[in-house]
Parts: structure tokens; C-alpha cells; sequence
């Protein structure tokens, strides 16, 4: 059974883009990253062409640097756009970001930067895939984050359904979907349509290029047994720190040093115990923080301490992985097995607010294993994303022409 599990799964792998271009992860002095239609927006940045899109961002330290934002498009398959600077963007970019204000009455020292788009410099014309990067002053990339914004010209109906393949239905969610255009009819659609399948806004594990199975009339319908499945996972855990001076859910206790040190309880392995349903933002995070007016920069940043009690995994490395980070896998978030208690440690410096987390594997193949310590359970509450791109005949650029979205909640057989 194990092995045949393993065959159905690699059949997925062409459908997962090994070479598209990839987000850069911020310093260690930059944090809580947030891009979205508002502020401190948490999840994937999916805008329509005329909406606001902000960014947020800190810096610990109290240098005030200066820092330059620049826009690229991409295509469906995030490679660059045949489309000049000009043909995508109104007015120009690579501006000094002039929105940034000190951190107020906290232990750490920040500097909170904002830029939104559009403004008086800078709007978007097309739709499509866009990534906006941040320069230093020294014109040294600092950090990257993708964006999405939708031109609407079809209907994106989803359902979420249990895996048609029997021996995956215990762990796997199958998303099926239909696309239907709102205005003329699509030009030769299996070549001109291409698709995006998101479990929990998170694009490192999107399912990329599904050909429509059925043409009915005007609608495309997608109705795959393995190649839109997804492991189902399991519900994130939590804690809120918005309190520095009191214990708050999830935390054990608290200790001030240099700063507030928050030692979260420990966590144990949920991969052989039984499906709970436990309320969760699916990854996401919210700056928050009590008894202050204006969490962007009254909010304090605190140490964190994760604890998993689990065996030691040989050949593997251990994360905590979640929304505030990205969903990355680097030395930050790396967890250290500690054998005279073991259990596996990390320590990671936080804005205070409410956070979800998880712990997965890095296997030796360099695989992300998102279920192996917390398991995957088909009853588990995700939320799924359908994106739909279309280039017409002779057209040089993908259109993003529908966005639909549905939740496991209402799964059915």
C-alpha cells in the first residue's frame, strides 16, 4: 500500500513547477512581512486590477534606511513577461519608499515601512502574475513577494470532494472545478487556458497546468482522480502573545531579558493520533497587541520558544512553518533536537499578535513532508483557490481571467 501511495503521488510531480522563479526570504532584521487589499493583510496577495495593494514591513533597527520597490510580471508559469516595463506599468517604479514611522514605547527598536499600490507614481494596467521586490540603498535585493491580480471575465465554480482514489481517501482532498467565460467564448481552450490550484493560500505546494478533462458547450469542466488531489493535512496550531506582561492562550510562560521571552507549551506528534477539529486561520497570522492604539508600531517583538516532543528523525530537518514566514524552510525557523529532553527547540523573534504554526520535514531528498509529524486526515478544514489564465490567440502576455474558492467544510462524496 505504502508503495503504490508513493506512485500515485509521483504522478503529480509535472505538474509542480520546479523552475519558475522563486520568493526571496528577508534578512533576519526584516519581519512580519504582509501584502495584500489591506493593512496587515495575511495569506496571498490576490487583488482585482483596480484595487489597493499595500505593503508592510519591518526593520529592527533604528538606522532608518532607505529602501526601493520595483514590479515585474510574470506569466502563468511565473517566467518573466514578453510585456515591457511600460505595457504593464503606468508612471514608474524603483521609488524610495517615503511611508515609514519608529516604533513607539517597545523594548525592540523598529522602523515600520508601508507602500501601497496604486499611488500618484506607480499603477498596474494588466492583470496577471507580479512580483514587487525591495532594494536597500545599495541596490542589494532584500526581499521579494508575489501577487496576483484579476481581470474578472469568467466563472470559477470549485468543489471540494473526498479522493476517488480508495486508497488515499483516509488523507487526500480531491478539488474539482468547472470554468465558464462571462463574455465571448474562450479561443481554442485546451492551449489558451491554464490553471492554478492553492490549498491555504500557500503557492510552494500549488498544482500548476491541468487541461480541462470535458468541453461542454462554453464550460470547461476538471474532474481528476489523482492529479488535483492534495494531502489533507492537519489544523494549524496556535498562540497569542498580545500581552507581554501575562500568560495568553498557547503560552506557558513569559520571562524578560534584553526582551519578553515567550515559551509556548510543548507540542507532541499528531501524525498516529486521531483527527481533532480544531478552529484555525489556516496558516495565516494578525498583528495584535492589548492596551495600545496602534499595533504597527506599539506592538513589541518577543522571543518565542517551540518545543516538539517527537523521535529524531534521521536524514530529515525539522521546521516550524507557517503563514508569518512565508511558508519557508530556512535556517530561522529550523528546530534543533535536544536529547536530554527530547524534544526539538526553536527560538524565533516575533511581532506580537495571534500566529499560526505547524512542524514539518525536510526529508534528505530535499522534500517537503507537510503531514509527517502532524499528520493527514481528509476531515481536515482547508481552504482551496482555482486561478485561471488566459492568452488569447497572438496575445504576448496570460491574463488573469477568474479566481474561485471553496472550503473543505462543505466536502462531499
Amino acid at each position: 500500500m505504502r508503495n503504490f501511495k508513493f506512485f500515485i503521488i509521483t504522478l503529480l510531480v509535472p505538474l509542480f513547477l520546479t523552475g519558475q522563479v522563486q520568493e526571496v526570504d528577508p534578512p533576519a532584521d526584516v519581519k512580519t512581512i504582509s501584502l495584500g487589499v489591506v493593512d496587515n493583510a495575511y495569506g496571498l496577495a490576490i487583488i482585482n486590477l483596480n484595487d489597493r495593494l499595500v505593503l508592510e514591513f519591518d526593520v529592527l533597527n533604528n538606522l532608518e534606511e532607505d529602501f526601493y520597490y520595483v514590479i515585474e510580471h510574470f506569466d502563468s508559469d511565473w517566467n518573466p513577461s514578453q510585456l515591457m516595463k511600460t505595457e504593464y506599468l503606468a508612471g514608474m517604479d524603483n521609488l524610495r519608499i517615503v511611508d515609514y514611522v519608529n516604533s513607539f514605547n517597545t523594548y525592540q527598536i523598529y522602523s515600520h515601512y508601508r507602500v501601497q499600490i496604486p499611488n500618484q507614481q506607480t499603477r498596474l494596467r494588466v492583470s496577471g502574475n507580479y512580483i514587487i521586490k525591495i532594494f536597500d540603498d545599495y541596490d542589494d535585493l532584500v526581499f521579494s513577494r508575489k501577487f496576483m491580480v484579476v481581470e474578472p471575465m469568467a466563472n470559477v465554480a470549485v468543489q471540494i470532494r473526498r479522493s476517488r482514489n480508495v486508497a488515499m481517501i483516509n488523507e487526500t482532498q480531491s478539488v474539482d472545478f468547472n470554468v465558464t467565460p462571462t463574455t465571448s467564448n474562450f479561443n481554442n481552450p485546451l492551449e489558451t487556458i491554464k490553471t492554478t490550484v492553492l490549498q491555504n493560500n500557500n503557492l510552494k505546494t500549488a498544482i500548476h497546468g491541468l487541461k480541462p478533462q470535458y468541453i461542454m458547450g462554453n464550460k470547461l469542466v476538471y474532474r481528476y482522480t489523482n492529479a488535483s488531489l492534495f494531502w489533507g493535512g492537519n489544523e494549524y496550531l496556535f498562540f497569542e502573545n498580545k500581552d507581554t506582561r501575562a500568560t495568553n492562550l498557547g503560552i506557558q510562560y513569559i520571562d524578560l531579558q534584553d526582551l519578553y521571552h515567550s515559551y509556548l507549551y510543548t507540542n507532541i506528534e499528531r501524525s498516529r493520533l486521531k483527527y481533532t477539529f480544531n478552529p484555525d486561520i489556516n496558516g495565516g497570522f494578525k498583528v495584535t497587541v492589548l492596551d495600545r492604539e496602534d499595533p504597527r508600531i506599539e506592538a513589541d517583538y518577543t522571543y518565542v520558544h517551540f518545543s516538539l516532543r517527537a523521535r529524531e528523525f534521521i536524514d530529515a530537518t525539522v521546521y516550524v512553518f507557517g503563514g508569518f514566514n512565508n511558508f519557508s524552510t530556512s535556517k530561522d525557523n529550523e528546530m534543533v533536537f535536544n536529547p536530554k529532553k527530547g524534544v526539538y527547540e526553536a527560538k524565533i523573534l516575533m511581532k506580537q499578535g495571534f500566529y499560526n504554526y505547524k512542524y514539518v520535514l525536510i526529508d534528505k531528498e530535499n522534500t517537503l513532508q507537510e503531514g509527517a509529524i502532524s499528520g493527514n486526515f481528509d476531515e481536515t478544514e482547508n481552504n482551496y483557490k482555482v486561478l485561471v489564465y488566459y492568452r488569447d490567440l497572438g496575445a504576448r502576455y496570460d491574463k488573469l481571467i477568474g479566481l474561485g474558492e471553496a472550503n473543505s467544510v462543505q466536502m462531499t462524496n
